[in-house]
């Protein structure tokens, strides 16, 4: 079974949509029989995430801090649930345990994973693919700082090129069915 690793926030956002797109990629990932790899929150645009792929029959592993686990937000009921001790051993785990990367809407924790992700490829620690869904917009400002930080050679065209953006999950999925 192929896993994705999905960032994503611990919060809703104030459109609907985020949590939407996210049920709804939760949805389809288990229908085809992709497993969910993510930071094992039961709230916000994650928590919507882990329910739309458990819901629909599909596998999901968390990956979680015992301090965020003490706040009593990690998700009970998932495939497997694994507390680690930090955050650097959390996303090193969910990188381990994945075939590609996408990033949902979320806040600074979502933007921390997708660039070190970027990074890590950068530094060829792996050569999985990554996906920034820009859903409605939300990573406009984002990508733009991208393309100035290429514009200006502070990020060549071989690493600008390491993650694709895309305007919806469902091509994110299409271009990752067909490595």
């Amino acid at each position: 079974m192929k896993r994705i690793c999905v960032f994503c926030g611990s919060s809703e956002g104030f459109s609907p949509k985020y949590v939407e797109e996210a049920r709804e990629l939760g949805k389809t990932m288990a229908e085809a029989d992709i497993g969910l790899v993510y930071g094992g929150a039961s709230i916000g645009v994650m928590g919507a995430l882990a329910d739309g792929c458990l819901d629909n029959g599909g596998k999901v592993w968390g990956v979680i801090p015992q301090s965020i686990i003490d706040l009593e937000v990690g998700h009970q009921n998932l495939t497997e649930l694994e507390v680690v001790g930090g955050m650097h051993e959390r996303k090193a785990r969910m990188y381990a345990l994945s075939d590609a990367f996408f990033a949902l809407p979320g806040g600074m924790g979502t933007l921390d994973e997708l660039c070190e992700i970027i990074t890590w490829a950068q530094l060829k620690y792996h050569r999985k693919p990554c996906y920034v869904v820009n859903t409605d917009g939300f990573y406009d400002g984002l990508l733009q700082h991208f393309a100035a930080i290429n514009a200006t050679g502070f990020l060549s065209d071989e690493h600008y090129g390491l993650f694709k953006a895309v305007d919806t999950f469902q091509e994110a999925l299409d271009d990752f069915s067909k490595q």
